[in-house]
């Protein structure tokens, strides 16, 4: 096997001009000779008309009984050519005279002299003529042969036949040079073609080993690198205009799943240390009340608490990512969950003040995994009660657009700033960093992975998680949901 695909290019281009090269030339030496033989065929036609006009008028210029071989031969003597050779036999089939009985006009390219008439080939060919007015055909004799055209006559009341044999020496030499042309010319075109073939694809193939040799270079340390596009618009741009978003796609993931391990890593470290200075203080004293130590393992049970749901989301999000985690859809009202989502969040809202109000829900079929929908709108829920002042309000609304359902959520809070909306849901990000783990109740901030989870489970189920408004008065995220066809 040849590795190499310009070799490969090469020597699949050179083979196919090989073919397309010796089919032209056989189909153009065909043609040559096909064209050679009518154009013999119609000279001897118009040789045999011109000399049977001559034998008629010597025919009555002569007297005797053998004024007409006399004629013949006078006839003969005035059409006297190079390479021909003219006979004529009676209605019988024998013969009266030829050109090799007249001793002056003996052509010195027949070398088969007074037996070329006597040879089987020539007495088949007047045999296979004795049966046609006109017939064409070949005489195999000496080296070339001879065309031979018959034609029967009657002249002043004789019949008989003429016979006029044409030497195929000049013509075959002329098709033998025309072969060798070709046995010259194909090889030396399918040398040129090859070495021209294998300069382009070199030529053309270059780019490509430049860009496998610089996509070689390219690894983690210096994934910003792109390779360099010389011409956008051919074929060879858009491989490395599409190898390069590639690498811009590869370059972003890395850095995601960087800030996510570090990130990851940080939410991890806070709960960690927690639980190691608690237990530390609580075995480094001997004798403590039993106050404090439940006060210790209050601290314990809470962190821990916090760790399992971070842990829990962590996974959640690894096998939403390895598309390991089985949606299992089923038919069910939006409008029930989302009344009893609500009744479970209220505690929530009330350790805080705050009003959660729904307005008015209708009834809303859909197909949709119940647990995952639940847990997405449990986690905006959660999200707007916890960045709302004390005393402000959350309000829940479902409406039907179209062929899909919006579930909004708005909050009273302070609101997004506007550059950091596009990386609300971001995993481990917090638009307010300020508020994130309590001192004194170790209240949890949340560890920044509700909206991601919240954003996949509605992508998940063919719909969109959106921050539809933000601002200093509050903020409303938005799920689109595939809702089922309307009954008629």
């Amino acid at each position: 096997m040849v590795d190499s695909v310009r070799l490969r290019l090469t020597l699949w281009y050179t083979a196919v001009l090989a073919v397309v090269l010796v089919v032209l030339c056989l189909v153009t030496y065909l043609i040559f000779w096909r064209s050679t033989v009518q154009r013999t065929d119609a000279e001897l036609a118009e040789l045999s008309d011109a000399f049977l006009t001559t034998l008629d008028a010597e025919i009555h210029d002569q007297s005797g009984p053998d004024a007409f071989k006399l004629a013949a031969e006078v006839a003969i003597t005035e059409h006297h050519f190079r390479d021909h050779l003219f006979a004529i036999f009676d209605a019988n089939g024998d013969l009266i005279v030829s050109s090799l009985d007249v001793s002056q006009t003996i052509p010195s390219t027949h070398p088969l002299g007074d037996g070329l008439l006597t040879w089987t080939s020539f007495q088949g060919f007047l045999k296979a003529a004795s049966g046609s007015d006109r017939y064409f055909g070949k005489v195999h004799a000496g080296k070339s042969g001879f065309r031979a055209f018959a034609r029967h006559f009657s002249l002043d009341g004789k019949e008989g036949t003429l016979v006029i044999l044409q030497s195929l020496h000049a013509q075959q030499k002329m098709l033998e040079e025309v072969a060798t042309t070709f046995a010259w010319v194909i090889p030396i075109a399918l040398l040129l073609a090859s070495g021209g073939g294998y300069f382009l694809a070199r030529k053309s193939l270059a780019p490509v080993v430049a860009m496998s040799s610089q996509a070689g270079r390219i690894g983690a340390a210096n994934l910003h690198e792109r390779l360099t596009v010389e011409n956008e618009r051919d074929e060879l741009g858009h491989l490395a205009r599409s190898f390069n978003s590639l690498l811009d796609r590869l370059s972003q993931s890395f850095e995601r799943q960087q800030r996510f391990m570090a990130d990851a890593s940080h939410e991890l470290r806070t709960p960690v240390a927690i639980l190691r200075g608690e237990a530390e203080v609580a075995l480094s004293q001997k004798l403590r009340s039993a106050e404090e130590y439940r006060e210790s393992l209050e601290a314990l049970q809470h962190e821990s608490e916090r760790l399992t749901h971070i842990v829990d989301d962590l996974f959640t999000l690894t096998r939403a990512d390895a598309g390991q985690y089985p949606i299992q859809p089923r038919e069910f009202y939006l409008d029930e969950l989302i009344t009893e989502c609500i009744r479970s969040a209220r505690t929530l809202a009330l350790a805080k003040r705050i009003s959660l109000d729904v307005e008015e829900l209708t009834e809303s079929p859909i197909c949709a995994d119940e647990p995952l929908i639940r847990r997405m709108i449990l986690n905006v829920l959660d999200n707007a009660i916890k960045y709302s002042p004390e005393e402000g309000r959350v309000t829940v609304a479902c409406r039907r657009i179209g062929r899909e359902y919006a579930l909004s959520i708005t909050d009273t809070g302070p609101g997004i700033a506007a550059e950091l909306q596009a990386r609300i849901f971001e995993r481990f990000f917090r638009a307010d960093k300020a508020r994130t783990h309590s001192d004194s109740n170790h209240d949890a901030g949340g560890a920044g992975l509700g909206l991601a989870i919240s954003r996949w489970i509605t992508e998940a189920h063919k719909g969109r998680l959106e921050l539809t408004r933000s601002d200093s008065t509050g903020s409303t995220f938005t799920a689109f949901l595939p809702a089922l066809p309307e009954p008629r």
